[in-house]
């Protein structure tokens, strides 16, 4: 299975390449070709594990060499923390790197260590691979288009795009290595590199807002980090491996000193996925060009998070009891809270990327809560989020910057009739919204499934959040639709060149046929993949939603595009008559401006209200902070407190 290593050690490759070439003709040309070759092994990776009915595969016994290979960059990593807290004076931060560093080097070093499988390959590593590979480098081949666009709007900022472009495959490589390592020490060297390779994204521009928010990410991913190392640590000096999958099935079977070291990686997934009290570092992710934004919001950095918490969710399951742990129960609580609080704030944005961000933190929220309660039918959900939020996300982030780009703004209230404005890429974001929220579109069916799952396990607390949630984040996602497909006056409008390049449109259009066809196939996945995963995590999950459901869907979907399509073909040469709209006062004959009963001119314009000063971010996340770390304190404790 050379397709491994490939997978984890090309991305490196092409951005050691990267360091040597710099920008221009030839970095474009490594840049697009590496991506591609990446999304084709992906693609072909996927389909040899099909063609082996996606037989799981331990791998890689013995590995000397990439042993201390690991431990060596997981030591550079530590230095190069070291170092950029001391240029800017952040000296408390590299504790959280040289602490679990010293940690996993002293087991490396000195420890007895059992053979193990380094690589683990199923139905599920294979999915993140997949979506890895494919949304990943559509992400890239748009960031070349994109940075040109970027720092000619962007004087101020230094072009240094080879060396985001080299942090971008990096952090594929990364990605690759985590969600296919079996051996937790090197889970933990990935984890480590992501949590790097975010940082340098997000403090890309040099500016001050962007080193101080690189930094909040980085200290939030290390006090992870430093959990997920407590709990490799205490595992191993427990039970003498360190297999992950024999970590999960300890938990599995209910060992009672499973508990602390599953805890301890769970609270880590929670830093990871960015949920409260943790989430203002991805919201802090936003000053990074927007190829960045896009990678750390739907393909890679907080996907790992719920990834691991996909992993762990049969063991939040109680094996004597049949009942919710009390692990799974934090968890799935502070998913569901952060869902429901990141919807509301969500509504109180006009910036379309601090919308697309508190969605994220919201969706992700979900997700969370799904693999909190580790059942077969909301991990059912949540796999289904996961690849349609990856799609989705990806397709409204990049659409988003491409927007921007052409308007010069990003505020959604410019973006009134926007389909009129700049068509092609109204459509794009109409489809991307049209994932996030509508009927039948996957999202809503999963949360539909979720909310299902809730009712049936009797989970009450979650269950009002997902209610609360789901009506928030229609509210948000309408709202924002709603000034895409205004109607406007053609004649009057500011005319808006699309400056969006090829190699952005082909991002955008491969994202769009993927978001459409994967509702269309949406039954076809279900039975084929994501049920079968079900059975090799739960022995027996059996069928969630019935295939008749699924199908009636797919119609109601085809439906959805066809209506309109057809309508708008056939009323095209048909006569029309327009109607001035009544103002309270006389129409001047534009739809923009009226003379009231004194005579005086008036302006007409339609918005948006936002309740920024009632529900937005600054009202709402500092009490919401305290509020899940007081809850993660006490549970903590009370966990700990049994186990020991």
């Amino acid at each position: 299975m050379y397709a491994v290593p490939f997978l984890i050690c090309f991305p490196l490759l092409v951005a050691l390449i990267l360091a040597f070439v710099g920008k221009g003709k030839v970095g474009n040309a490594v840049t697009i070709g590496g991506a591609g070759v990446i999304m084709l092994a992906s693609v072909g990776f996927f389909v040899y594990c099909a063609m082996e009915d996606f037989e799981s595969m331990e791998l890689f016994y013995e590995t000397p060499l990439a042993d201390h290979l690991i431990l060596l960059g997981e030591i550079l990593l530590m230095i190069l923390v070291i170092v950029k807290c001391i240029i800017h004076k952040k000296y408390w931060i590299s504790l959280l790197s040289i602490i679990p560093t010293a940690m996993i080097a002293y087991v490396e070093l000195t420890g007895e260590h059992e053979e193990i499988a380094h690589i683990y390959v199923d139905r599920l590593s294979a999915l993140m691979c997949l979506i890895v590979g494919i949304i990943g480098s559509l992400i890239i081949i748009y960031a070349v288009g994109y940075m040109d666009g970027y720092h000619a709007h962007h004087k101020e900022i230094e072009d240094r795009r080879y060396y985001f472009f080299l942090l971008l495959f990096v952090f594929m490589g990364a990605m690759y290595g985590f969600v296919l390592s079996s051996s937790l020490i090197w889970l933990d060297f990935f984890w480590e590199l992501t949590s790097v390779c975010s940082f340098m994204l997000i403090g890309y521009t040099k500016l001050e807002e962007a080193i101080t928010n690189s930094f909040r990410a980085l200290w939030m991913n290390l006090f992870g980090g430093l959990a997920l190392a407590i709990g490799i640590v205490y595992y191993y000096y427990t039970v003498g491996n360190l297999s992950f999958r024999e970590f999960i099935e300890e938990g599995i079977d209910g060992n009672p000193f499973s508990v602390i070291p599953i805890t301890l990686m769970a609270f880590a997934a929670l830093t990871k996925a960015a949920q409260l009290p943790f989430s203002p570092w991805l919201l802090g992710a936003m000053v990074a060009p927007t190829p960045s934004s896009a990678l750390l919001h739907s393909a890679t950095m907080v996907k790992a998070g719920v990834y691991v918490l996909i992993r762990l969710s049969p063991a939040f399951q109680d094996a004597t009891t049949e009942t919710l742990t009390m692990t799974g129960t934090m968890i799935s609580v502070i998913g569901g809270f952060t869902f429901c609080v990141a919807s509301i704030m969500a509504i109180a944005q006009a910036d379309a990327k601090r919308v697309l961000a508190l969605s994220t933190v919201s969706n992700l929220g979900l997700m969370v809560a799904c693999a909190g309660v580790g059942t077969p039918e909301t991990i059912w959900a949540c796999i289904f989020l996961m690849i349609f939020h990856a799609v989705s996300k990806a397709l409204l982030f990049l659409d988003v910057g491409a927007t921007e780009n052409s308007l010069f703004s990003r505020d959604i209230e410019n973006m009134h009739g926007l389909i009129n404005i700049l068509p092609r890429l109204a459509t794009f974001m109409f489809i991307g919204i049209a994932g996030m929220f509508l009927a039948p579109f996957g999202m809503l069916i999963s949360k539909w499934s979720a909310l299902r799952a809730m009712v049936d396990e009797k989970n009450m607390m979650t269950l009002i959040f997902i209610v609360f949630g789901s009506a928030t984040t229609s509210f948000y996602w309408s709202k924002w639709m709603g000034k895409i497909i205004a109607h406007v006056n053609v004649e009057t409008i500011k005319p808006v060149r699309d400056v969006t390049k090829k190699s952005e449109l082909f991002a955008l259009w491969i994202q769009a046929v993927m978001m459409i066809l994967l509702c269309i196939m949406f039954p076809l996945l279900s039975k084929v993949y994501v049920d079968p995963l079900l059975d090799d995590m739960f022995s027996s999950a059996g069928e969630v939603l019935p295939m008749s459901i699924l199908y009636m869907l797919v119609v109601i979907i085809t439906f959805v595009f066809a209506i309109p399509l057809i309508t708008s073909a056939y009323s095209e040469h048909m006569a029309s008559n327009t109607k001035m709209s009544y103002m309270g006062g006389i129409n001047t004959g534009t739809n923009h401006n009226f003379v009231d009963s004194f005579g005086e001119s008036k302006k007409l314009f339609l918005a948006n209200y936002y309740f920024a000063t009632r529900i937005g971010v600054r009202k709402l996340m500092l009490p919401s902070q305290v509020l899940t770390s007081a809850i993660l304190l006490l549970m903590g404790c009370i966990i700990f407190g049994g186990a020991l």
